[in-house]
């Protein structure tokens, strides 16, 4: 699996949950980071890298 399919399925994954309440997402591709907004004002990064 590449870095790029994985994220793209976290992204969809993430915009698709309900319980999360997700505002918005904001992809940064160039640094494989992830930025998540919350309704509730909650925000979280998720940086993504591949291990060997």
């Amino acid at each position: 699996m590449t870095l790029d399919y994985f994220k793209d399925v976290l992204f969809d994954l993430l915009n698709e949950a309900d319980s999360f309440e997700v505002e918005d997402i904001q992809v940064r591709d160039a640094e494989n980071l992830l930025s998540v907004l919350l309704r509730d004002g909650s925000q979280f990064e998720l940086e993504c890298r591949k291990s060997l």
